[in-house]
């Protein structure tokens, strides 16, 4: 099956691309968004969004869009994983493109450039099976916020293989369903999205496909998108609980795998940068927003031995464990 699959992005012909999309209150963010996928130089088929609650979608503000599909959910039903599995059962395109409802094309070569991502191979001739967009930051993002989206998605191209794992550690699986492109026959070749999953189901695809089968993943500059957020500190904990939790859930992917490190040089960095814009005042409220991410995860490393209590007040996706709850009974 994987020979017949890369045979096919082999042969020349022009491939089909889907977009996925989960939606949760749509706003105008999402409008524009629709609006640059029509503007795109490369052709898209069907736009599935995946809506939460169908009391939040106004159709009359969203009719005349090409090829938009919409299916709705309950917030019970909705899964990181499982919901993208969803959508991508509705698309029979070659390549599916995971985004949300908050990333905005920077231009209309997004898709262009996330397609031919795929024509790379890993220096052992690996094959591409999903292909991530760049993040630029939003303008009214904080100083710290900017750099932290510089960091993570510099303007260099690259594909990463399992032998990246050395110098690059747990930075070898990034990658960001923000925007994110797949190859339709490898997903499901792999089994799609772990569900029901927390958080990270692309970090976690991205590992098991590199570890157990030497695909590469491969981080396409020339994709951009817009989007950043001004988290509070508490939402900065609890989603770095929630990061924690998918990390300790899966030690097939993260087991030996340290991240803290890549925390620490993160804030030395962003320190650095906000000197050189002279804004040195700013360096104390990110230290301490720094602090909340480091104390969400420690805790969430350790949420197997914390009461339930704490730990539906720490999670930023209480469905999840109502399902994780429901299954365990």
């Amino acid at each position: 099956m994987r020979i017949m699959a890369d045979r096919k992005m082999g042969e020349g012909k022009r491939l089909t691309v889907d977009v996925i999309i989960p939606v949760y209150k749509p706003d105008k963010k999402f409008s524009r968004l629709l609006k640059m996928l029509s503007l795109q130089t490369y052709p898209i088929g069907k736009i599935i969004v995946m809506n939460t609650e169908r009391a939040y979608w106004k159709e009359e503000g969203f009719r005349g869009i090409p090829g938009l599909e919409v299916h709705h959910l309950t917030k019970e039903a909705f899964d990181h994983g499982g919901t993208r599995n969803a959508g991508a059962r509705f698309s029979r395109a070659d390549i599916i493109v995971f985004m949300t409802d908050d990333a905005v094309p920077a231009d209309n070569a997004l898709i262009e450039n996330l397609v031919r991502a795929f024509s790379e191979k890993g220096p052992q001739g690996e094959s591409v099976i999903m292909a991530y967009a760049r993040q630029l930051a939003y303008e009214d993002c904080s100083l710290a916020e900017q750099y932290t989206r510089s960091f993570n998605y510099p303007d260099e191209s690259r594909v990463k293989t399992r032998a990246d794992l050395p110098r690059l550690g747990i930075k070898t699986f990034f990658a960001s369903d923000v925007c994110c492109a797949y190859d339709r026959e490898k997903f499901w070749f792999e089994g799609g999205f772990i569900s029901p999953a927390i958080f990270n189901e692309d970090m976690i695809f991205a590992g098991k496909a590199v570890l157990e089968d030497d695909y590469a993943v491969a981080y396409a500059a020339q994709a951009r998108v817009y989007h950043s957020h001004n988290y509070t500190c508490m939402q900065q904990f609890k989603r770095y609980f929630d990061l924690a939790v998918s990390q300790t859930e899966h030690p097939e992917v993260f087991g030996g795998l340290a991240s803290e490190g890549e925390g620490i040089r993160l804030v030395k960095k962003t320190a650095a940068y906000l000197l050189k814009k002279g804004r040195p005042w700013l360096i104390p409220g990110m230290i301490v927003q720094s602090g909340f991410k480091y104390m969400g995860y420690r805790a969430g490393k350790c949420w197997r031995v914390l009461p339930g209590s704490l730990v539906r007040r720490w999670t930023s996706n209480p469905e999840y464990w109502k399902k994780k709850g429901r299954e365990e009974k």
